[in-house]
Order: structure tokens, then sequence, then C-alpha cells
């Protein structure tokens, strides 16, 4: 395919988002949507609804019941269908281990940059026979950013305003040697799902922001127990409450478009 199809005429939702591990619903009353794209179905019907009075599009990235795991999540039928209903603006919250001392279970990063560590993921709309090259110097908008650092201010909730995570393949968690490594680059945090989604948002030419909730020490940075399975998802559940008063806050700051935020 050439790249995205031209964005309708009709818009479905304003602000789409994309729910990460133990993210599985958003909005209360809401209509579920079936999108048919190019890449086969998207991880799960895409439901419409109502968040802060704006009209907001949710995906659970890895299916309503984990099915996915991240190397196998269909993200590009994932951003195909939210181009198609019309969204201007993404929000993409995921789980992440800390590789720093300085962040720790429970705390919010609005990422700025990513490191790409992933392999044999389609990460592209471009697959000839015209040859396109995405500038992806700055991964994520910058209104999405600020609007996901003042909803943490605005409901107390600490948001660290910027941040690098490496993007791991998966389904594995990182070894000592690779986390390590990882810390000592100065990167921040490691999540498995961050890349391509992120890349692909850029190609169908929506403003695209990652809020990563941080579930763990990643494999025992500074002592600590290295991370689980069940640890993450217990963290998850402790923090839906959050991420959700998060959301509320920042959508509406996106609707008439993610750049005025900033």
């Amino acid at each position: 395919m050439p790249g995205p199809a031209k964005a309708p005429t009709s818009r479905a939702a304003d602000v789409a988002v994309i729910g990460g591990s133990g993210f599985y619903e958003l909005l209360g009353e809401s209509r579920e949507i079936a999108v048919e794209t190019p890449y086969g179905p998207p991880s799960a019907p895409v439901t419409v609804g109502e968040l802060g009075g704006s009209r907001v599009a949710f995906i659970p990235r890895h299916g309503r019941d984990h099915r996915f795991p991240p190397s196998a999540v269909p993200y590009r039928a994932n951003i195909w269908a939210l181009r198609e209903l019309g969204v201007s603006a993404v929000i993409a919250p995921c789980s992440a281990g800390s590789l720093q001392p300085d962040l720790h279970p429970g705390d919010f990063v609005a990422l700025d940059q990513l490191v790409d560590r992933t392999w044999g993921r389609p990460d592209s709309f471009h697959e000839g026979p015209v040859v396109h090259h995405e500038a992806f110097a700055e991964p994520y908008d910058a209104g999405v950013r600020a609007a996901l650092v003042a909803a943490g201010h605005e409901t107390g909730i600490p948001v660290r305003d910027g941040g690098t995570v490496v993007v791991i393949q998966g389904p594995r968690f990182s070894t000592r040697a690779e986390s390590r490594w990882f810390r000592e680059m100065g990167w921040h945090v490691v999540n498995m799902t961050a890349y391509p989604e992120a890349v692909l948002a850029k190609e169908a030419g929506l403003a695209y922001g990652a809020i990563a909730l941080v579930t763990d020490y990643d494999a025992g940075v500074d002592g600590h127990e290295p991370v689980t399975m069940e640890a993450v998802f217990a963290r998850l559940r402790d923090n839906i409450s959050r991420v959700r008063a998060l959301l509320a806050h920042a959508v509406p700051a996106l609707r008439a478009g993610p750049r005025e935020a900033g």
C-alpha cells in the first residue's frame, strides 16, 4: 500500500485512546464500530463514547482478553482503524519498567523519545512501489505530552515531563545485563509495545502521545526484586483509576487540536 487512505469526511471521534496491559475498557455508555482495514481486524472492535465531553474511540492494544503478545499486536490495523474514524490525536497509556533509581512503581512518564530494539514487526504503511522515509526525530507529539502533563497538575498526579523508553521485543523481560546497559545509556523506562505504534501514527498523520505507568524496577534495578508478570498486573489494577483520571482531564484539551494544548 502507498500509505493510509485519505482522511474521512466525517469524524466518529475526536481523540483515541489505545489501552495497554490491564486496561481493556475505558468508556461507560458506548457503541462498537467494526472497521475493516487492509491489514485485517484491529485488536478488538473500536468502542466510541464520551469522556470529558469529547467523543473518544478506544481500542485495547492486546485485545479484550489479552490475546496478543507484544510482537503480534496488529499495530497497523489499529492505527488504520483510528484514522478511518477521523481522530486527530491518540493517547497511548502503557506499562513500563523503571531503569533509573528516581523512577518508582506508580510514577507516570509522558514520553518524548524512544529507542527501538524490536525486530520483525511490520512498521510502515509504505511498502512500495512509492518509497517514503518518515521523519521520526520527535516520535511523540509535544501538544499531546503537554496535555498529559497539565492533566497531572489538575488531578494532583505527578507526571514526569519527558523520558526515553527503550522498546524490547518481548515477551520475555530483560536480563540483568541488558537492564544495566539500558540504564547506563541514560534511558528511563523499558516497554514492549511503544514501537511500531508511534511511527505508524506518525505516518498516518495522527498526533500521538504516550503516558507510561511505571509498574516495576526492571530486572532488579538498585537491588529490587526482578519483575514478574503478576507484579505488573497488580500494579496496573491499583492504578487504573489514576489513568482514567488523567485521560478525563487530558482528552478535552485535545478536542480542538493537540498543538493548541502546548
